[in-house]
């Protein structure tokens, strides 16, 4: 017979493995003009902290494979990782970075349940990775304010960058946005591909593509914006619903948040209590 010492041993170590096993992992994706201190400069991530999530630092896809800065030795449990994308970049090209990124955080954390929050753009990156039929395992995606079905506003922006009135044809119309908009119309033009990904779902378009392919039976989540009737400035609400694409069509729990379409701190309570172990 064992002794009351020996199994009071076993339980503890037991359920030390067990609190090991239930540890989740959230890894946060920003958007389009923003990079991975955006979760920290927004307020998301220290009130996220608060509520007992530990910061596991930075993760990057570079040419010579992942670079990975750890955050300051903290006490385990959940964690979160911040990815760092080409902002700029075709949609796609930004898709391959992040697979990349879950791969190595994936290796990292075999078995436990990954989530993926996506900030606006970082959302459709999400989206583009996980209806992968060889993506890394992810239980839950939560969407901030992502143009699942595009946005005009990024029609918008092409025109911005595009255009040329006639009374300047050529370069020099490009000479005076340089001088006129500076580094703002710069970052505009340079993201020529991510804006074209935006645009609204149509046939050949990439949304109108990624809205026709099968999504995983993992958990939804849309924190959508409605500040107008419209929704926020950017996106419209329906937009944003991922109930509106067709494969998801009702697997999508909707938050509604008075906001614009930048992070908050706010955010950061909303995903604490998604988050939450069930």
């Amino acid at each position: 017979m064992k002794s009351p010492r020996i199994v009071a041993i076993f339980v503890a170590s037991l359920s030390f493995v067990v609190s090991i096993a239930r540890a989740d992992v959230t890894v946060l994706i920003h958007g389009w003009a923003a990079n991975a201190d955006t979760w920290l400069h927004s307020g998301v991530l220290p009130v996220l902290e608060s509520h007992g999530w530990r910061q596991a630092g930075t993760v990057t896809a570079t040419p010579n494979g992942i670079s990975h800065f750890p955050a300051p030795a903290q006490a385990g449990g959940n964690a979160i990782y911040r990815v760092h994308l080409p902002a700029e970049a075709p949609l796609q090209i930004q898709a391959a970075h992040l697979y990349a990124e879950l791969q190595y955080i994936r290796e990292r954390h075999p078995v436990e349940p990954l989530s993926l929050v996506g900030h606006s753009a970082g959302g459709l990156v999400a989206r583009l990775v996980v209806v992968r039929p060889e993506a890394p395992r992810v239980d839950t995606l939560v969407t901030i304010a992502t143009p699942n079905l595009g946005t005009d506003r990024a029609i918008t922006g092409l025109n911005v960058a595009d255009s040329k009135p006639f009374f300047c044809p050529g370069p020099g119309i490009d000479f005076l946005k340089n001088v006129f908009g500076g580094d703002k119309y710069r970052y505009l033009k340079h993201s020529r591909g991510a804006l074209v990904d935006m645009t609204p779902a149509a046939p050949g378009t990439l949304i109108g593509w990624l809205n026709q392919q099968p999504h995983p039976d993992i958990t939804y989540h849309a924190i959508v914006r409605q500040i107008t009737a419209y929704g926020d400035e950017l996106v419209p609400a329906f937009s944003q619903d991922l109930n509106q694409v067709p494969p998801l069509r009702g697997r999508a729990r909707v938050h509604v948040t008075h906001a614009g379409h930048g992070l908050n701190p706010a955010d950061g309570q909303l995903l604490a209590t998604i988050l939450a172990p069930r």
